[in-house]
């Protein structure tokens, strides 16, 4: 491929990527191990087994230019940094969270929130930001945005871990109600 990847190629490759590396990796004959991790040869023959052919270079482009930094690429290794509904452990340490942590949610999800807390829905964590613009953003994916602030530092004070990866993600199990406010 000559010149800059197409924009739309780009973010069908990373759509393709996150669905087969966090949900589905079976369906197109693909193995994870036990921290997520695929072989980069094993994927690109797998895709172009299940009709998506690309290219080593165009897999680089796509980790290197993802605006979110979801993918994590290790030599001939190569994974997903969060979000996985797959049985993964990303061998992330416990971490102190700073005192507030952000969630953004769409306004129709807020009540049901603010009476059970977040759960992770399916995930293997629940996802949190670190300010509130990022949770904004979040949000807007589903409507019209609404911040909810998570008052990390206590629930860290009364016993829940956090941890955060390689993108900046925060990550806990499950945020009580009595820790939220918006």
């Amino acid at each position: 491929m000559s010149g800059p990847m197409d924009e739309r190629r780009a973010v069908k490759i990373s759509k393709y990527l996150a669905g087969h590396l966090r949900h589905r990796p079976e369906r197109i004959g693909l193995t994870l191990d036990a921290e997520g991790w695929a072989d980069v040869t094993e994927l690109l023959a797998a895709a172009a087994r299940h009709g998506f052919a690309l290219t080593r270079a165009e897999l680089e482009h796509v980790v290197r230019v993802n605006d979110k930094r979801r993918y994590e690429l290790d030599g001939e290794r190569i994974r997903v940094v969060q979000g996985h509904s797959v049985p993964v452990d990303l061998k992330l340490p416990p971490v102190p969270p700073p005192e507030f942590l952000y969630h953004g949610t769409a306004g129709p999800s807020v009540a049901a929130i603010m009476r059970d807390g977040l759960l992770p829905m399916g995930r293997h964590a629940v996802h949190l930001s670190p300010d509130r613009e990022t949770a904004r953003r979040v949000g807007a994916r589903r409507g019209r945005p609404v911040v909810l602030v998570v008052e990390a530092g206590r629930m860290a004070a009364d016993g829940h871990e956090f941890r955060v990866s390689a993108n900046g993600v925060w990550l806990t199990g499950s945020v009580p109600p009595e820790y939220l406010r918006e």
